[in-house]
């Protein structure tokens, strides 16, 4: 029994230790340019080309979403985007343009 209760703790011990160290392999990697770039003066045109990334990886991420809602009536998924764009033009929270969109969806599947 004593020789069960050291293989547990070896086993515990190994799964903290990797746990560790993928927290310390994937923050240095997003703390480590924050101190490198803010040592150099980037160009206007590649800080506005910078702080178009983050609408371009949504877009990637949603639009494949908007398709999938119901596979087979894609008009679903395109119905809740719309009402998700359409309530995001007017500047409100983010929360209501998500509960806009997942109401606008409830109702399509109901009528569609």
């Amino acid at each position: 029994m004593n020789n069960l209760n050291s293989v547990n703790n070896y086993n515990n011990l190994s799964i903290y230790a990797i746990i560790i160290g993928m927290a310390v392999v994937t923050y240095i990697p997003r703390v480590l340019p924050v101190f490198i770039m803010e040592r150099f003066k980037m160009p206007k045109w590649v800080n506005r080309w910078l702080q178009s990334i983050p609408y371009a990886a949504l877009g990637a991420l949603i639009f494949p979403g908007i398709l999938t809602v119901e596979s087979e009536v894609p008009i679903i998924g395109i119905i809740g985007g719309a009402v998700a764009l359409i309530i995001s033009w007017f500047k409100v929270n983010v929360i209501f343009s998500v509960l806009g969109s997942i109401l606008a969806v409830m109702i399509a599947k109901m009528f569609i």
